[in-house]
């Protein structure tokens, strides 16, 4: 919890109707909370008292609060509206529009804008009057060379949306499509007219008729179509990314004549879960609630060397035998040791045949290899990209149709060495 500068109580406080007001506030912002768990954080208030904050504190996020990634939207509204005496102005800062060299440009913390909308809920609009209605010049406003909403919600990062913009975002990436070349096998099939002459088939028709040479036969490679194995970073600094991330692997594995032979999907933090066989659900949000009851390290510690050996072990010779594409999503924090990483990723490299690592971390304009993780993983794969907007999302498709533009790797291996 952020420690904030205590607050003098009120002579007469009404927290009966404060909690259930803020208990409204976090059912808005997207939390699952009924009557019932109001009623309990009541109860829980009267019985623990109101005299520490950091025991309210806990009180309220132990009755409201049941799932690791509705931790951060407690945190904000809880410190908006219980601990910041100026907390209706610092929403209306997050709400309105910012002039940039006016006041001091601050980057909008993890569920801050969906915790003021949550509090606000539409004070910020002034209702029109009914005598101005229908009165007053009409402005045509020329909008040809102005950005969409869409557009601007492309470039926007996962972390900074709102509850809205999020739900905007994950309808767009079930929209999407993620097409995959195909790979041409060594086994042939029989044709009218290929590249080759297939002379098996040519003699074997030939005896049919005493050895006697009527026509050829011709063959062409057969065509097949690879795996895509995602092994997605659940840690606590990639759990908002990872939940939009698996969303978008949900809508490709559903999808149909997607073209990809499976769809496996892999989540780590401090241990490695394969949730496959929960994306394979119809239901977005019951897929999604599974793969999230099934790993439990969610936004926790990040032992990538550790997972991706065991990934290695117990899981390459099943998922990548026939030369799969790997999505690595992680922002290459890593806690174990570099030289357990630095064989991990080797051999992740070997056995798939286009390895892409995208890198939330790469939405900062001055990013550089600096951690010891990055610097071990990046030599091992094919494509670095960044993965924070629907944008770098849609960009996927064109780092599969060209396994030999390395993104972002060429120059930071450059500024490394």
């Amino acid at each position: 919890m952020p420690e904030y500068a205590p607050l003098d109580l009120p002579e007469h406080p009404r927290l009966t109707e404060n909690i259930t007001h803020f208990a409204r506030a976090l059912r808005r912002a997207g939390l699952p909370i009924g009557p019932g768990r109001v009623m309990d954080a009541i109860r829980a208030v009267e019985a623990a008292g109101f005299t520490n904050k950091t025991d309210f504190y806990w009180t309220l996020h132990a009755c409201f609060v049941n799932r690791p990634e509705h931790r951060a939207t407690f945190s904000q509204i809880f410190r908006l509206y219980w601990r910041d005496p100026r907390f209706m102005e610092h929403m209306m800062s997050l709400m309105l529009p910012a002039i940039r060299g006016v006041s001091e440009d601050r980057q909008t913390q993890a569920a801050e804008k969906r915790a003021a909308e949550a509090l606000l809920d539409g004070m910020g609009e002034a209702p029109e009057p009914e005598n101005e209605k229908n009165e007053g010049t009409e402005i045509d406003v020329d909008a040809s060379m102005t950005i969409s909403e869409e557009e601007k919600l492309k470039s926007l990062d996962f972390e900074q949306m709102s509850t809205e913009e999020m739900s905007r975002t994950k309808r767009m990436l079930a929209r999407l499509t993620l097409p995959v070349p195909p790979i041409k096998s060594r086994r042939a099939k029989a044709t009218h007219l290929g590249p080759r002459v297939d002379f098996k088939s040519t003699l074997r028709a030939s005896m049919r008729r005493g050895g006697e040479l009527h026509e050829l036969r011709f063959k062409e490679p057969r065509i097949r179509w690879p795996n895509l194995v995602t092994l997605c970073d659940i840690s606590g600094s990639m759990s908002t990314y990872s939940r939009v991330i698996l969303h978008f692997l949900h809508a490709v594995s559903n999808e149909k004549g997607a073209g990809w032979a499976k769809v496996h999907a892999f989540t780590f933090g401090t241990r490695l879960t394969n949730i496959t066989r929960h994306l394979q659900r119809r239901d977005v949000d019951a897929a999604l609630a599974a793969a999230g009851s099934e790993a439990q390290d969610w936004e926790g510690g990040t032992r990538i060397g550790d997972c991706l050996t065991t990934f290695n072990k117990d899981w390459s010779r099943r998922v990548m035998g026939q030369g799969a594409v790997v999505l690595l999503i992680t922002d290459g924090l890593d806690r174990g040791e570099p030289k357990v990483l630095a064989d991990a990723m080797e051999r992740l490299h070997l056995s798939s045949r286009h390895l892409i690592w995208l890198n939330p971390l790469l939405r900062f304009d001055g990013f550089a290899a600096k951690a010891q993780g990055i610097r071990t993983m990046l030599p091992h794969v094919d494509t670095f990209r960044a993965g924070h907007s629907i944008a770098s999302i849609e960009a996927l498709a064109e780092a599969i149709a060209t396994p030999s533009d390395p993104g972002e790797k060429s120059r930071l291996l450059a500024a490394v060495s």
